[in-house]
C-alpha cells in the first residue's frame, strides 16, 4: 500500500504523536520513512541567495533528524533524513513529489480560524497543492 512515506517533524512535542503513529504503520505495510524538517527562520529563508553560514537551529535541526532516525533504525525501519531550507508547505509538498512518496503525514496543532490566521495551517497549504495523501495526526492531548 505505501512504501515511502515523508514525514514532516517540527522538531518539538508534536512529533512525540505523531511519530509512534507512523513508525507502527511504516512496520506494519515495510514502508520507508522519510524524516523531513524545514528549517524557516531568518538564515534558513535567506541561506542560498546570501550564501550564509549554518545557523545553530540547523545544526541542531540535522541533530535531531538524525537522533530520531537512528531510534527508528533501531527498530528496524529503513529511514532517510532529510533537512530542507524555506516556506514549510512547499518543501513538503516539493520534497515529497520529487522523492516518490505515496503518503505525507503531518500533526495536527488543533488550531481554529483565529489561531489558522495567526499561525497559518501548513496542513491547509500542503492539502490544497498535492494530490498525495495526508495521514494527520492530533498534537492535541486532550485532558
Amino acid at each position: 500500500m505505501y512504501r515511502k512515506i515523508l514525514v514532516a517533524l517540527e522538531n518539538g512535542e508534536a512529533d512525540k504523536r505523531l511519530l509512534p503513529h507512523i513508525s507502527r504503520l511504516a512496520a506494519q505495510v515495510g514502508a520507508e520513512l522519510l524524516l523531513l524538517h524545514v528549517a524557516d527562520g531568518w538564515a534558513a529563508r535567506n541561506f542560498e541567495q546570501l550564501k550564509l553560514a549554518e545557523s545553530a537551529e540547523m545544526k541542531a535541526d540535522s541533530e535531531y533528524l538524525e537522533s530520531t532516525a537512528a531510534q527508528l533504525r533501531a527498530t528496524g525501519l529503513q529511514v532517510d533524513t532529510l533537512l530542507a531550507l524555506g516556506n514549510p508547505p512547499n518543501e513538503i509538498v516539493r520534497i515529497a513529489a520529487r522523492s516518490g512518496c505515496d503518503l505525507i503525514a503531518l500533526a495536527s496543532h488543533g488550531h481554529k480560524l483565529i489561531g489558522d490566521l495567526i499561525h497559518g495551517s501548513t496542513i491547509d497549504k500542503v492539502r490544497h497543492n498535492t494530490t498525495i495523501p495526508l495521514l494527520v495526526v492530533s498534537a492535541v492531548v486532550k485532558l
